[in-house]
């Protein structure tokens, strides 16, 4: 028998205090630096726009291993 490990599914509400700019942009750092990518670089990507551009940064690096929800 071959035991897995569970995959933990990561959501994040938009629409509540996890929606927050300062809060999304700390979530981009520890996700990035879990994954081996540049957090500075998604960060200074991330603070190029307005908010939407925010939330379209993060589903480019992050939507595929996390659910956004507005």
């Amino acid at each position: 028998m071959i035991k897995t490990k569970e995959t933990q599914s990561v959501s994040v509400d938009l629409t509540g205090p996890e929606g927050n700019a300062f809060v999304l942009i700390g979530y981009a750092r520890r996700w990035s630096k879990q994954l081996g990518l540049n957090p500075d670089e998604i960060e200074k990507e991330m603070m190029s726009g307005d908010y939407e551009n925010l939330v379209s940064v993060l589903e480019k690096h992050f939507g595929s291993v996390v659910t956004f929800y507005r």
